[in-house]
């Protein structure tokens, strides 16, 4: 049933999307076909929007996850199945615009003290003070924290870009001390920093994001945070600070300058000592 979808692994790979992407790929083709519980080459157009009626109606999934869908399941179609594709029949909605969750300084400070285990501190600090991902901290190796420059070097990017981000002194010496905790001898620079339940696999994304809703609850903020939001914060308080917006982009790994502009939609308009008009009147 799925000899087709392996297929559409090789194409993906053959322009190299990450396994990451190929996996969540995969997962939503194969959700398609056992929603019909049929072999995607008998399936066509009325079925696929029959499928994107059904996941906004029924499902309720937000309009960027079912462009999503719509995007995973027109690759599949017309690349790895080579069949057509009319967009006026299968259109796209229109793409949900929200402003990011991030925390205040003062939430973040919250957030990190009420964290007592040296693992989880070190993960979310990590995750904080360079802007990361939470696959690339997840994805961390040794021999990528660079101390003598003090950087950190990101090699699992998001389209498999590497780059280089800040090193935080206080979360370089926090992340010594974790790392001596764990009394580990015998290591190799190329294994992962923050392992999970075995030491040859890096801890998982899922893991990291309980972590962080577990902490948030602790802690009393009362936003929807996730560890994405740390990255968020981590932008809008270098462009708080004065850093321009093209090395906040460098730093983040973004490969458009829109993705970076958006935080110009938080800046912290009291620091800049912007005066609303109305307080201007007499």
């Amino acid at each position: 049933m799925y000899q087709k979808i392996d297929k559409m692994v090789v194409d993906l790979e053959l322009r190299g999307r990450s396994q990451g992407t190929i996996k969540i790929r995969v997962y939503t083709v194969k959700n398609f076909c056992k929603f019909y519980n049929q072999s995607p080459e008998l399936l066509g157009e009325h079925h696929i929007i029959d499928y994107l009626y059904y996941c906004i109606n029924c499902k309720q999934l937000c309009n960027n996850t079912i462009n999503m869908i719509n995007s995973f399941l027109k690759f599949f179609y017309v690349v790895t199945l080579e069949k057509e594709w009319n967009d006026l029949r299968i259109p796209k909605l229109k793409r949900t615009k929200k402003l990011p969750v991030y925390l205040t300084r003062e939430e973040v400070n919250i957030l990190l003290h009420c964290i007592s285990n040296l693992k989880h501190k070190a993960i979310l600090s990590t995750i904080y003070s360079s802007g990361l991902r939470v696959s690339e901290a997840a994805n961390l190796k040794i021999s990528d924290i660079m101390s003598s420059e003090m950087k950190i070097r990101v090699r699992s990017g998001k389209g498999n870009k590497e780059r280089y981000t800040l090193l935080s002194e206080r979360n370089l010496e926090l992340l010594r001390v974790y790392w001596r905790s764990l009394g580990r001898k015998n290591y190799s620079m190329e294994d992962y920093l923050f392992v999970g339940h075995y030491e040859s696999k890096p801890i998982s994304t899922r893991t990291i994001g309980v972590m962080m809703n577990k902490f948030i609850s602790a802690s009393g903020i009362n936003k929807k945070a996730s560890p994405h939001s740390l990255r968020h914060s981590f932008a809008t308080h270098l462009m708080n600070d004065g850093v321009d917006l093209i090395t906040i982009k460098t730093l983040l790994g973004h490969s458009s300058m829109s993705s970076t502009l958006i935080y110009l939609h938080l800046k912290d308009y009291q620091a800049l000592s912007i005066v609303s008009p109305l307080d201007k009147l007499y």
